[in-house]
């Protein structure tokens, strides 16, 4: 793997050139000084947590974005890809108004990804309004779908998630807890768990789901408590937790300040319930800023499980000097990746890159499995059918995210039982 190519980051304007003359929305037609030659240009939106709380986030979504053009060396057929730095700011009028930006003053043609659900279902609206294929975005929360659902001719144009509805996954956590515990191979003191999460469509969902989950197996819930995203003080909070006495304490987060403060001030509190914090490992140098605090934390992740993969670890962290996490970093470069296919096709199938075309190829080949994605380095395939739209496919060779329990910085699968390569642990367990 090649990865070593030029690097031309610059918000919300891309690498283009100077001189362009539209000639469709989207596409440009840029005239060489020698006059022999003319190449097209197509704007590609490229959203992500560039700034704000998830910042740390963002760069890795930056940097693995380029990686992913750069391999492609910006091209598709005789256009060359211009990207346009959507800024979602994890706030959702700003993630909109970015959208906007990119779409009126910009020019761009399609988009891909985006990170938070919140934003996700804010920016739904905007490229319904302006009929711009989006592509992948990462934004899980049922909201999604439900919007999609109900109109699929006007808000298809989200056209596909890049991360299924919370519930086809999190439930896992509530199975491994709920199987480590029957076969004794850790002993609660009781049935009982306590949920947190941001106050965010993906914290929201996931704590429902996972309290439906623990509570269809026996367990009773004895508190819900949601903090702001930006939240590093969670003392209150925790202490409350202790005194309940509850065996698990669960939630989700995305921003890597409040996450790891969190695991950090749980055991300044002591408290030694078992930890699920989903999203811990969203961000690659999360150990850092956790420590030996993060011990016996569950976690849902994407592994570097791949030759490719962990060559693309390796590869991405002498070029930029930081750790990627398989999410933000390995999932977000297949996914660009696969947005790069689409337009590939449409450019093979209609012969010009437009909205209206790439709309059409995401219509008639991605929601229905014709056009998948197999060279990725996270997943198998990549790959929607009618049944799961806008959601990828969810399983075995498909997408499919293994729990985690985390020691000195290191993952162990601990379930599904068939792929797990430790059991689940519990302190003094």
């Amino acid at each position: 793997m090649c990865l070593v190519v030029c690097w031309c980051i610059v918000l919300f304007a891309g690498c283009g050139n100077g001189g362009d003359s539209k000639d469709s929305k989207g596409s440009a037609t840029d005239s060489q000084s020698s006059g022999e030659k003319t190449t097209k240009t197509f704007k590609l939106g490229l959203a992500g947590p560039y700034t704000g709380p998830v910042a740390k986030t963002g760069e890795e979504f930056r940097a693995a974005m380029e990686l992913a053009l750069e391999a492609r060396n910006y091209q598709v057929g005789e256009y060359k890809i211009e990207p346009v730095w959507v800024d979602e700011a994890s706030d959702p009028e700003k993630a909109a108004n970015a959208t906007e930006q990119a779409i009126v003053s910009e020019g761009i043609g399609a988009g891909c990804l985006n990170w938070h659900s919140s934003d996700a279902v804010a920016m739904m609206d905007v490229v319904a309004k302006h009929k711009i294929p989006w592509f992948f975005g990462i934004g899980g929360t049922d909201l999604v779908n439900e919007k999609f659902h109900r109109d699929q001719d006007k808000l298809g144009y989200w056209m596909a998630k890049g991360w299924p509805v919370i519930g086809k996954l999190n439930a896992a956590y509530a199975d491994a807890v709920v199987e480590a515990a029957s076969n004794g191979t850790i002993s609660p003191g009781s049935k009982s768990v306590a949920l947190w999460s941001e106050d965010t469509d993906l914290g929201r969902s996931w704590t429902d789901e996972v309290e439906k989950r623990f509570k269809e197996q026996g367990w009773e819930i004895k508190a819900k408590e949601f903090f702001p995203i930006d939240a590093t003080d969670h003392y209150p909070m925790l202490t409350k937790f202790k005194s309940l006495d509850v065996s698990v304490v669960a939630g989700a987060g995305s921003a890597p300040d409040s996450m790891s403060s969190l695991i950090k001030q749980s055991q300044e509190v002591g408290l030694n319930a078992l930890m699920i914090a989903d999203g811990l490992g969203w961000v690659g140098e999360w150990y850092k800023l956790t420590g030996p605090a993060s011990d016996y934390v569950l976690d849902m992740i994407p592994q570097w499980a791949s030759p490719e993969a962990k060559e693309f670890k390796e590869e991405f962290t002498d070029r930029f000097g930081f750790e990627p996490s398989a999410a933000a970093g390995g999932l977000v470069y297949d996914w660009t990746t696969f947005c790069l296919d689409v337009l590939e096709r449409t450019l093979e199938k209609y012969g010009d890159l437009t909205s209206e075309n790439i709309y059409k190829v995401g219509r008639e080949e991605v929601w229905t499995g014709k056009l998948t994605f197999s060279d990725g380095i996270i997943m198998d395939e990549y790959k929607f059918d009618a049944e799961s739209i806008p959601d990828p496919v969810v399983g075995p060779g498909n997408f499919i995210i293994p729990v985690i329990q985390y020691f000195n910085g290191k993952p162990e699968i601990v379930y599904p039982p068939d792929v797990k390569t430790a059991d689940l642990k519990m302190r003094g367990s």
